[in-house]
């Protein structure tokens, strides 16, 4: 049993990805360490990883976009689950905005932004006053990148800290190399890999430019895996082009992926700290990446970064990974060394966030 025993409200919109498995750790972490969590958020949530196996889980209906009528049934509902909390956790900055103009709320408030804007016009507009808000009221926020710290910074968060966003372990490869490269159809090409949504956020058209080449023979084939809005017309340039892209579609295997590729590449336009980079180091593989939010500190010396949106500078990055002798060998065996957080240390910052806002 923990020492001082937490009443936590984690709360989280829509999520298909690294929001929802990090909240899912948090909420394991600490019902594990004797706290009292209740997990708050859209229903889908809730099926995509799991909440009800480890805390109470509350349907919340908090949306990717702002929605007023739901957004106000969001805001009522908090309200009567923040009554019975010490704390109120909010994860992303739709959630955190919500949480933070929740009335008569007691519960001290943290807000985790995973994630920086890129949204423009209309959109764009709301999300900066979300901030401003977020900025305004949280008692804490956590950041998961130097430069979403600078900016909230400069709107004027009293207290700004770095949030620890460890990867879960992946669990062993099941298939050796040579049948993940036969089911590919990749013969003797390196395969390449990217895990991402399909999303704007990801760089996937400058990956198509990269991915154009020339290449020395044999040339490498890139594999995408994971699903999102840009599928359709990724895949229509894909085949009109003749690009050596193959979109997998959302998978399981990352792991039996990770073991047969030369290198993970990443072309966002930017990322915090993105959990298949840690895996990918943790695998003991290279890492070609933008230098954008937390990658550079993750991937030190294990990696290429180059800027975004350059596609020359992407392809040239593969070119010399695949060409120099020893390069990729050089920057595999730094992988593992890098520092990177597990899942006690994640538990460990929230709960002297928690300590921090109930002060």
């Amino acid at each position: 049993m923990a020492e001082t025993a937490w009443r936590v409200l984690l709360v989280l919109g829509t999520s298909a990805g690294g929001v929802g498995r990090h909240v899912r750790m948090l909420a394991g972490g600490l019902a594990a360490a004797g706290h009292r969590v209740v997990v708050a958020g859209p229903a889908s949530t809730d099926r995509a990883f799991g909440f009800s196996g480890v805390a109470h889980f509350a349907e919340v209906p908090i949306s990717d976009r702002p929605r007023p009528a739901s957004d106000l049934r969001a805001v009522g509902r908090l309200r009567t689950l923040a009554a019975g909390a010490d704390v109120v956790h909010a994860h992303g900055l739709r959630a955190g905005a919500l949480a933070a103009l929740t009335p008569g709320r007691r519960a001290g408030l943290v807000v985790t932004l995973h994630n920086a804007l890129t949204a423009s016009g209309a959109v764009g507009a709301v999300y900066n006053v979300l901030e401003r808000v977020v900025a305004g009221r949280a008692g804490r926020v956590l950041v998961v990148s130097p430069d979403l710290g600078q900016r909230m910074a400069r709107l004027g968060a009293r207290h700004v800290a770095p949030a620890v966003v460890p990867a879960p372990p992946l669990p062993p490869p099941r298939r050796t190399p040579a049948e993940v490269r036969a089911e590919l159809g990749a013969g003797r090409r390196p395969i390449l890999l990217t895990v991402a949504r399909l999303a704007q956020q990801k760089g996937l058209e400058t990956l198509l430019d990269a991915a154009r080449g020339p290449f020395e023979d044999p040339a490498p084939l890139f594999v995408v895996a994971g699903e999102g809005p840009l599928r359709e017309p990724l895949q229509a340039r894909i085949d009109a082009e003749g690009l050596p892209v193959r979109l997998l579609g959302d998978r399981a295997d990352v792991a039996d992926l990770l073991d047969a590729a030369a290198s993970l590449v990443m072309a966002s336009r930017w990322e915090g700290q993105p959990l298949i980079v840690q895996e990918a180091l943790r695998a003991g593989r290279p890492v070609i990446a933008t230098a954008v939010g937390g990658v550079p500190g993750m991937v030190g010396e294990a990696g290429l970064l180059v800027p975004p949106g350059d596609a020359g500078a992407l392809r040239d990055a593969v070119r010399r990974l695949l060409a120099e002798p020893g390069l990729a060998a050089r920057l595999a065996a730094a992988a593992p060394g890098r520092p990177l957080p597990g899942p006690e240390d994640a538990v460990r910052a929230v709960l002297d966030a928690y300590a921090d806002v109930r002060r």
